[in-house]
């Protein structure tokens, strides 16, 4: 076995959905592009008063997006949603409750778009425009589409998550009804988790029915244009076979050099950390329209196809929430991850408003010799003196882990399963393929090993939340008989074997192994599956029935099998033709 760093990768960073040969008639690209369509749509209206809105998410460049529609609607009447809020003082001061004083979390919102506006205002941008008896109207911004309920063509200006936080730490965007671009990044990120993008993901599904066209500003100054009904041909193609979200990868104090080789990304970068590789939340999709690369957030497809992406078993118990997440911690030639536990589902909803919990597991994907996972307690532990130690530790800044917390070896391929309020972290020199429930912000770090983070600030630390959670008869034989490598054989086939690694009882998800060295046929079962190739060069997904497109995946690469593919087969190909592969399968347990 070739070490990392003499690995080729061969990892697809950029994976595209085809939807279509040709833009033509699908997608313009470029503002010149994009007015000239708007212009044409706005001219085959046989009425004396056209009204467009662009309806936005938080995080679009408002200046771009404004100067050049503005530029190249010259005679239109422009009305800006923001004019008709509520002050910044009396949004701030409405949200209090949900956006909160903690340095991390908040509190899930219930409110809708409503709440930004001011009624008065609203309703005297209405009389404005109802009082013009002929030309363009351009209603613009967060909640447009609220001020003009009423409108002709409907653009739809979306925005990935990911590019959101990249513009929070480059200070270039604001929250919601509010001027604070110049905030930390962490507490704007904070603020759009709890608040913003609920609020505009609740807006967005009322709307997406009504979208004539999808505008894509994610890259400044490269913009697209799709129309409507292109991006929904699109989701339909996607919520019927296999695929792939956008990884998007990040640095970290701990970060580590494995993901620089495997997954060919930048060289000069210090470190990654973290690639979220299937967090619909928070990824992309990318969709071909001819040679233009159309990028949406994946949670829109969720939104619009749930039954057929996750099952009804699924969609029955979380809604249009994709509830599964794969990925990547690297701590190779790194440091350790920090000491956390996550909360338990009663707590998590009381405190946070969030339905279900973050129960996670650590599949370990690589490994050096001296790696190895802190897991529970040890023996005998008298919780206030764990609690008492970890608090003076915020200020000496030591902490004796090795005393209070277990410690136990890794290798690759190993897996440990982790339920809610078991104390835990990676250690350095490992490659963890991280297989978890969505709800990925709540963590509560109990101990950082003293480090600032890469914005030179402390780390917060989240004692008073974690010493209410953490399972105190969680120690070492418990973590032996329970959630240590708990790897069992299931079946056997020509050329193939299925493991059952996981998860715990305690947690919905269920994985599976399987090694194979010629096709192994698999069943959705009633919910979606996420898989990743944790060996092997290449593998290919294969539809028994002929029902969708040959699907090349290479090692590392999470891809995603919606339920509605129902049954599917996996084979080494390629470069793996004749050798040994296996892949990690995920799914939700619901016939228990």
């Amino acid at each position: 076995m070739k070490r990392y760093s003499e690995y080729k990768s061969n990892y697809d960073k950029y994976p595209v959905v085809s939807v279509s040969e040709s833009a033509e008639g699908l997608c313009w690209r470029g503002w010149a592009e994009i007015a000239s369509q708007l212009r044409n749509a706005l001219d085959a209206l046989d009425k004396p008063v056209k009204i467009l809105v662009v309806e936005c998410y938080q995080g679009v460049y408002d200046q771009e997006v404004r100067t050049e529609l503005q530029t190249r609607l010259p005679n239109a009447m422009w009305l800006d949603s923001a004019s008709a809020m509520k002050d910044s003082s009396a949004i701030d001061d409405f949200l209090k409750d949900d956006i909160t004083d903690d340095e991390i979390f908040g509190y899930m919102t219930r409110h809708g778009i409503d709440c930004y506006f001011d009624e008065t205002r609203v309703a005297g941008l209405r009389k404005k425009m109802g009082e013009v008896s002929s030309g363009v109207i351009v209603v613009y911004g967060v909640g447009a589409a609220y001020v003009a309920p009423r409108h002709d063509i409907l653009v739809y200006a979306d925005m990935a998550r990911w590019e959101i936080q990249l513009r929070f730490r480059r200070n270039e965007v604001s929250n919601v009804g509010v001027s604070n671009c110049m905030e930390r990044a962490s507490l704007q990120y904070k603020r759009g988790f709890f608040v913003d993008w609920r609020i505009c993901d609740r807006f967005k599904k009322t709307l997406m029915r009504q979208w004539d066209y999808v505008l894509d500003t994610n890259v400044k100054g490269d913009p697209k244009m799709a129309t409507a009904a292109a991006v929904d041909a699109g989701l339909q193609k996607v919520s019927k076979s296999p695929f792939r979200v956008v990884p998007f990868f990040d640095p970290g104090p701990w970060g580590g050099q494995w993901m620089k080789e495997i997954c060919d990304l930048d060289r000069n970068v210090p470190n990654f950390a973290w690639c979220f590789d299937c967090v619909p939340e928070e990824n992309s999709l990318y969709l071909g329209f001819g040679e233009v690369r159309f990028e949406i957030p994946s949670i829109d497809l969720v939104f619009s196809y749930p039954r057929e992406l996750l099952g009804n078993p699924v969609y029955g118990r979380f809604g249009d929430e994709f509830p599964i997440r794969f990925d990547f911690l690297d701590t190779m030639g790194g440091g350790n991850l920090s000491l956390q536990v996550h909360p338990l589902t009663q707590y998590i909803q009381e405190k946070f408003g969030m339905h279900y919990t973050q129960d996670e597991s650590y599949y370990i994907l690589d490994a050096e010799s001296d790696a190895s996972v802190y897991l529970g307690v040890k023996e005998n532990i008298v919780p206030e003196e764990m609690i008492q130690a970890l608090t003076e530790a915020q200020q000496t800044g030591r902490f004796d882990a090795g005393k209070y917390v277990g410690n136990y070896p890794v290798k690759k391929h190993d897996h440990v399963l982790i339920p809610a309020g078991t104390v835990h972290c990676s250690g350095r020199n490992s490659m963890v393929l991280e297989i978890s429930a969505t709800p990925y912000i709540f963590t509560f770090k109990l101990w950082d090993w003293g480090r600032l983070g890469l914005d030179g600030r402390p780390r917060p630390i989240n004692i008073g939340h974690g010493k209410h959670v953490i399972q105190w008869n969680r120690t070492e034989s418990w973590v032996r008989r329970e959630i240590y490598n708990q790897i069992e054989q299931v079946a056997e086939g020509d050329g193939w074997i299925e493991e059952h690694t996981g998860l715990h009882e305690c947690e919905f998800i269920e994985t599976r192994r399987h090694w194979f060295t010629k096709p192994v046929y698999h069943e959705t079962g009633g919910s979606v599956n996420v898989l990743n190739l944790v060996e092997g060069r290449e593998a290919i997904v294969e539809s028994p029935t002929g029902d969708f497109e040959p699907f090349v995946v290479h090692y590392a690469e999470t891809f995603i099998i919606p339920d509605s593919v129902k049954r599917y087969t996996i084979r080494p190909y390629g470069e793996s033709e004749g050798c040994r592969c296996a892949t990690v399968k995920a799914f939700v347990k619901h016939n228990v």
